[in-house]
């Protein structure tokens, strides 16, 4: 995304921003959302379980109210002791999983950049005799946690999942759960949209945890992770079990209840399970099976998880003479919002899963077949409801602006990247990894299209979107992607690389008492009504159809999903209040796009 005033995208995107004091954020930020209520009363705030391709029957969800130690004089969380420190005797209460900046959290400022978390928790005496885990969706950045005054585990990096075995460190009754977070907000380390200076198409930063906390019991031996992997052609779902090797791994896939395969194995180990005449998933039959894993040493069930897996293809093919991206062996036209995943109560994380969802559903109701996430990687909840909804998905890989020049912070963040793709690797709606966008931290493009490729050749590459900013094109990858504001206007496609819209529109309407900044005229070309700003998109609908059938276009991304921040330019306000187009018109003129070649 870029903004059609490049000194202040420079000015905002430099390398690390200075650190400021800590201050209140103010009333211009208070927009609320329909679940805005329902989530400041929840006592356990997104109660779901958070993980849907590895699911357990037992847990314990840890959101809810922490103590929270934060500002100034709170201890520096870079350089953390083996020991807990000891708590102020009077603290803050925050609301996980919230980020500090957010309404929700209950703590409501910016530039935090120590923050420390403290909770008792009791184990149930049904889990005796099994190992507990403690899980954590996501923290931004640096995390440390302890139990019972013992750092336990060390996590780096906002966007991925981690995980630490506790068992050893509780003890009978309640036990003491203490968190720690480093998060400067800064260019050194994957910052996404995320800035100390608010504005433009930058936005208010998440710091800490801001996904889902939980506990649960596993066996000695336990799933870790599931990667699935489906081969059409075949048949068949590749399944390989990440679990202990000391154990028999059992795979029974389900459709509508019934069992349709079944495969054992080891861990570790590339397993078929065939999956006759398959059901494939697609955005107009989002057909999903259900997965049973469960291991088993010496006959005994050790650890048991229910999954889920969709089967589909992706590829490039000649149709034509153009390169295509084909879904299931067929052409299919990709278009799409920009998804930025930003909330005014909640900034990174959704109030409810309800309200997760809600973007989803809407980007399905208005036609569209494609969602591209915009530099931050969702919590899993959010994938499952693209999975459930049939939505393409574009990954982003958020940046670290640090990276196009520091080759110790572009190292980490590669680190991290294949550490996000791991992690989503079997998401049935995942079609392209995006892994820079325009000119913001990045590096090697051709040796990371590469690297992408071979941790996962299943999935088209986007090395580059936005090749028409420096450093311009330099290869690499299955995509040829342009961004274009308002646009649009046509992509040459190249042998073996097809021609996509990675991003364009941003037509902006001011809708007064739904706007998070009421001066905000940001960012793009601003319209006078609704009818004016429907016109407009019609017409570029039309254009892109124009393009797909004479230039080869096979996709388009719109800007975007909703207002963030400044930002004008969504099909709903930021606060999910008010639809600001025509949306029958929209569907209309979506779908007789994607219609084409069909």
């Amino acid at each position: 995304m870029r903004l059609l005033i490049p000194a202040l995208v420079l000015a905002l995107a430099g390398a690390a921003q200075a650190q400021e004091p800590e201050k209140p954020l103010g009333p211009a930020h208070r927009l609320t959302t329909p679940w805005t209520a329902e989530a400041e009363k929840a006592a356990v705030p997104l109660p779901e379980y958070p993980r849907p391709q590895l699911v357990r029957k037992d847990w314990i969800n840890l959101n809810g109210q922490w103590d929270y130690w934060g500002g100034k004089g709170a201890p520096d969380a870079r350089h953390v002791p083996s020991v807990a420190p000891t708590f102020p005797a009077t603290v803050e209460k925050v609301r996980v999983p919230y980020p500090v900046e957010s309404r929700l959290s209950g703590i409501e400022r910016l530039g935090e950049v120590n923050l420390w978390y403290r909770r008792t928790f009791e184990i149930p005496a049904t889990w005796a005799g099994r190992r507990v885990r403690i899980n954590f969706g996501a923290v931004d950045r640096v995390a440390n946690v302890y139990v019972n005054g013992t750092r336990v585990g060390f996590h780096d990096g906002g966007f991925a999942s981690f995980s630490f075995d506790i068992t050893d460190h509780l003890k009978p009754g309640r036990n003491e759960l203490v968190v720690s977070a480093f998060d400067p907000s800064t260019g050194d380390g994957m910052l996404g949209k995320q800035s100390l200076k608010p504005g433009g198409i930058f936005y208010t930063p998440s710091s800490g945890i801001w996904q889902t906390v939980w506990l649960e019991p596993v066996g000695a031996a336990h799933v870790a992770r599931l990667d699935l992997t489906p081969d059409v052609a075949r048949q068949r779902l590749q399944i390989i079990v990440r679990a202990d090797a000391h154990a028999d791994v059992e795979a029974v896939a389900y459709r509508d209840g019934k069992p349709v395969g079944r495969v054992t194995g080891k861990p570790g180990t590339e397993l078929h399970l065939a999956v006759p005449k398959p059901r494939l998933w697609s955005p107009d039959d989002p057909f999903l099976y259900d997965l049973k894993v469960t291991l088993r040493r010496d006959d005994k069930v050790i650890d048991q998880v229910d999954s889920y897996f969709g089967m589909r293809s992706m590829a490039i093919g000649n149709v034509a003479g153009v390169p295509r991206p084909l879904l299931n062996g067929k052409f299919v036209f990709q278009f799409g919002p920009l998804d930025q995943g930003f909330w005014p109560d909640g900034l990174f994380t959704a109030p409810t899963d309800e309200a997760l969802k809600f973007d989803l559903q809407a980007t399905k109701d208005l036609g569209f077949n494609m969602v591209r996430k915009h530099i931050k990687v969702e919590p899993a909840r959010w994938f499952y409801w693209a999975d459930k909804l049939g939505l393409l998905v574009w990954q982003d890989m958020p940046q670290a602006w640090d990276a196009e020049k520091d080759l110790a912070i572009r190292s980490r963040t590669e680190g991290q990247m294949r550490e996000i793709v791991d992690q989503l690797r079997s998401v049935p709606s995942i079609v392209s990894w995006v892994i820079f966008n325009e000119s913001w931290g990045d590096f090697d493009h051709r040796r990371m299209s590469d690297v992408f490729k071979a941790l996962d050749p299943t999935r088209l590459i986007n090395t580059h979107s936005g090749i028409n900013f420096e450093p311009h094109d330099q290869g690499g990858g299955d995509v040829i992607d342009l961004h274009d504001y308002p646009g649009p206007q046509p992509v040459n496609w190249q042998p073996g690389r097809i021609a996509v819209l990675g991003e364009y529109g941003g037509n902006s309407l001011r809708t007064p008492g739904h706007m998070y900044r009421p001066d905000s005229k940001c960012c793009y070309l601003l319209y006078d009504s609704k009818e004016a700003v429907t016109k407009v998109y019609v017409e570029q609908a039309a254009k892109l159809r124009e393009y797909a059938a004479t230039q080869g276009l096979s996709a388009a991304v719109y800007t975007e999903t909703t207002d963030v921040e400044e930002e004008l330019n969504g099909f709903f306000t930021y606060d999910r209040q008010v639809k600001k187009l025509d949306f029958e018109q929209v569907r209309k003129a979506n779908q007789a796009l994607i219609r084409f070649g069909r």
